[in-house]
């Protein structure tokens, strides 16, 4: 993702690339960041997350961007709240208590910011559809949730299959502990009030959400699939947009970026 966003940075005609931190410690530092992700030479060097607050008072970005996981996302996070710089956060994994703790850090800091577990315009589409979806539909149909990702996505079920739980949840009245990963083996019999995640790591999967709502004689699917990373990419680049326009403590997602909010 660090790769693609450089990439999409670089070909924007209002953006400019002033800083590319890597993994604490990276072979990678000092190494040119365009070249790294595939394209000209851009004149900043890699450098390593242990500098991130030395090179966020050297070169005061507008914004930065966050694509890691939910322990370096929390203090990048913290970082770029100290330098008073607003943040777009892409990473998914964190528990309630992360999220949490990362939310109050942008707000107590009042920095702006957006933080969506997909950048992809067409999953926040989904995202719309599924909340028409459940508001029409009702209780009367069961939901369940097939998402499948690589094999080396380390976080399960994705960020992207736990808040489409959420918004349908939200819009039938339930409460998130409706929502369940998995079954356990033997009898457990489905109850009407669940919602139930299912998770696939295979190869080299990007991305795919099934979202399955099912009642006697019929049953009615939603599918999103990502055929590219590049598709988190473009969204990140709206959310970028977006950030600098927000006022100081706002902590908005990409249905807001998207104006698809009601």
């Amino acid at each position: 993702m660090g790769k693609l966003v450089v990439r999409e940075i670089a070909g924007q005609p209002d953006m400019k690339l002033v800083a590319a931190v890597d993994a604490p410690h990276t072979p990678l530092a000092g190494k040119d960041a365009g070249e790294l992700a595939g394209i000209e030479g851009l004149g900043v060097r890699t450098v390593g997350a242990e500098r991130l607050r030395e090179v966020l008072a050297e070169v005061r970005p507008d914004v930065l961007v966050d694509f890691t996981n939910p322990e370096a996302a929390l203090e990048n996070v913290r970082a770029a709240a100290e330098s008073g710089v607003r943040v777009v956060v892409g990473t998914t994994g964190f528990t309630p208590e992360q999220r949490e703790e990362m939310l109050r850090t942008i707000r107590e800091a009042g920095i702006a910011a957006v933080v969506a577990p997909n950048m992809s315009i067409g999953v926040n589409v989904f995202f719309k559809l599924l909340e028409v979806a459940a508001e029409l539909l009702g209780k009367g149909y069961d939901v369940e949730i097939v998402e499948a990702h690589h094999s080396h996505k380390v976080d399960s079920p994705s960020g992207t299959a736990l808040r489409a739980a959420e918004i349908i949840a939200e819009k039938l009245g339930l409460d998130k502990d409706s929502i369940r990963c998995g079954r356990p083996k033997g009898r457990q019999p489905r109850t009407k009030e669940e919602i139930c995640i299912h998770s696939i790591r295979a190869g080299d999967i990007v991305g795919e959400h099934i979202v399955t709502f099912a009642a006697p004689g019929e049953r009615l699917e939603l599918v999103h699939r990502a055929h590219s990373r590049e598709a988190f990419a473009r969204g990140a680049m709206l959310a970028i947009r977006h950030v600098v326009k927000c006022g100081a403590g706002e902590v908005h997602d990409m249905q807001d970026v998207l104006g698809l909010r009601r």
